[in-house]
């Protein structure tokens, strides 16, 4: 019984369980299931949730964990019999079953908690994306450009933002400081700010697995959380990395001068996602306020 290549299923492991089952639970529901080879109700039940999954379209995960192979997580969970279901919702542990439920059982069980099958997505044209610039190719021709016209502080800017890119980070940060006063307050050369003082931070931080277990067993370490966020958020893990601003904030908004609400802030700048920002602006205003 494997996940692989199976629609809305993935095998769930320790080392990934907060991205991807706790996080993804703020977007889509996530149904746990506790199983192992061995155990003949599983064979039962694991067919009818994976085909559940498959016929709701998304409408939620099921996230497959081997108790044999991850046993921390069936100690977190204090599983005492399997199969054993969990249903997680917007990072919260909601409800659960430990039995070999009937089909009808278990779509029951869904229909309570408001899970319903989502409607497939209508079948489009494809459409031909826009091939992706290389940021080391923007580099060379911005330079060039630069060279012809060396007054032109604009194309200053766009080779800063181009080198950024492609992690210059030491060069990109001496063009910005050499911007005329219009442009330094411009968004991009905000945002490039933003995202150097991320890079900057995260550049010494221990590596993320280091970071992940130190909070692991000790939660109130807020320095490596903040770490964390910051490696996160310069790796493009926006999503992530806010959450652990946002923790941070909710367990000590006076951390470090109030270093919370100005890394949120300043993640705000990086991200482009704005539907992703307002979300977590509106989830800092309801701590704050």
């Amino acid at each position: 019984m494997t996940a692989t290549a199976k629609p809305h299923v993935f095998d769930a492991t320790a080392d990934r369980f907060q991205e991807e089952v706790l996080q993804k639970s703020l977007q889509v529901p996530v149904l746990i299931d506790f199983w192992a080879e061995w155990c003949q109700p599983c064979k039962t039940l694991g067919p009818i949730l994976e085909k559940l999954a498959a016929d709701y379209n998304g409408a939620f995960e099921l996230a497959k964990v081997d108790v044999e192979a991850e046993q921390q997580l069936g100690a977190a969970f204090q599983i005492r019999s399997i199969p054993t279901v969990f249903l997680v919702k917007g990072g919260q542990l909601v409800d659960g079953f430990a039995e070999a439920l009937p089909e009808s059982a278990v779509r029951e069980f869904l229909k309570h908690h408001g899970i319903e099958p989502a409607e497939a997505a209508p079948v489009e044209e494809a459409v031909a994306e826009p091939a992706a610039v290389d940021p080391h190719g923007e580099v060379v021709r911005l330079r060039h450009e630069v060279a012809e016209q060396p007054d032109k502080a604009e194309l200053k800017l766009d080779l800063a933002l181009a080198l950024l890119a492609t992690g210059a980070a030491q060069e990109s940060e001496q063009l910005l400081d050499a911007l005329p006063a219009n442009l330094a307050t411009d968004d991009r050369s905000l945002r490039a700010r933003a995202r150097l003082g991320f890079l900057a931070v995260s550049k010494d931080a221990p590596p993320v697995q280091t970071l992940e277990a130190a909070i692991a067993a000790q939660p109130e370490d807020l320095q490596a959380r903040y770490l964390l966020g910051a490696r996160l958020l310069a790796a493009g893990h926006d999503q992530a990395a806010l959450e652990h601003f946002i923790e941070l904030l909710r367990r000590d908004r006076a951390y470090q001068d109030g270093l919370p609400r100005k890394a949120l802030i300043d993640a705000f700048k990086v991200i482009e996602d704005q539907d992703l920002v307002g979300q977590y602006r509106r989830k800092m205003a309801s701590l704050l306020f």
